[in-house]
């Protein structure tokens, strides 16, 4: 939930964990309820541009590259060699301009259900959609689900699930039938990579839930990769990868070190560290 405090303030109340974050704004700059959720974007004093969803911070100008580096480059440097990528929501499009950075990229099909996700984006965040006009980009407004269900088998490397929280629109992605078809469309060797929420408050529910959910559904191995993200609840955020008959635990770290991409946060040392979890994430996860 939201609340704005004396009209400067936006405020994200999280209940269930007694905790909530605050930005100081200057102004609102957007009020629109779309067919599926209402969309708000305002100007903060310190951390630039801010969008909201349903009251839930979606992004800010100042750390969004966190969260969209790494739910892109670890999944694509695990990959062996990816070509054709598919993102399901991430309708701001910043997820979508760290996969072009790839040259080897050949295809990405970014689906989003909410138009007005990615009008928001073009007006207040243009940095975000830099490379919608990419000649390797895809641009669809559709029920992600159903997309997946109409996909042939076997036709995609990597699979990003940038969703938001696991109600309303987003709730169906996070389910174990949804997580079998996303198998069935992964080629040999493909990696899944999902949002998973806080390691703070979600490792014992929704993250050990997700990476059970991944194994039942089919694949080999999953991995689940903490990072810093002030503005989500906690402060702190984790990305969830699965592998189709490869190893997600490790990576392509020559790759890594050795590319030239204009990254702030990705690095070679960062994956590893990510990879090396914390003994509270192991010990939630024990029961694997």
């Amino acid at each position: 939930m939201s609340d704005l405090r004396d009209g400067q303030w936006f405020t994200e109340v999280f209940d269930s964990h007694g905790s909530a974050f605050s930005l100081k704004i200057s102004e609102k700059l957007l009020d629109v309820q779309s067919q599926y959720q209402h969309l708000e974007v305002y100007a903060t004093e310190t951390y630039g541009n801010l969008m909201v969803l349903d009251g839930c911070v979606m992004l800010t100008d100042r750390d969004n590259f966190l969260y969209h580096e790494m739910i892109a480059h670890p999944a694509l440097f695990t990959h062996q060699d990816p070509k054709r990528v598919v993102i399901i929501g991430g309708g701001d499009c910043g997820t979508l301009k760290e996969v072009l950075r790839h040259p080897g990229i050949e295809k990405v099909t970014q689906i989003d259900i909410d138009e007005e996700v990615t009008k928001a984006s073009e007006r207040f965040f243009p940095s975000l959609v830099a490379s919608n006009k990419d000649p390797r980009a895809e641009l669809l407004f559709a029920d992600g689900v159903k997309w997946v269900d109409d996909a042939p088998d076997e036709s995609i490397d990597v699979l990003i699930i940038d969703s938001t929280d696991p109600v309303g629109p987003a709730e169906g992605l996070f389910k174990t039938d949804f997580l079998k078809r996303c198998h069935r469309i992964l080629k040999s060797g493909g990696v899944m990579v999902q949002q998973s929420e806080s390691p703070l408050y979600h490792s014992g529910s929704i993250i050990r839930e997700l990476r059970n959910d991944m194994l039942k559904a089919g694949f080999d191995s999953v991995a689940t990769l903490p990072f810093p993200q002030p503005v989500y609840p906690s402060g702190w955020w984790s990305v969830t990868l699965a592998g189709k008959a490869t190893e997600v635990n490790t990576f392509r770290e020559q790759a890594a070190a050795s590319h030239d991409l204009p990254l702030e946060y990705y690095t070679v040392e960062a994956h590893r560290g990510a990879l090396a979890l914390p003994p509270f994430m192991r010990k939630a996860f024990a029961s694997e």
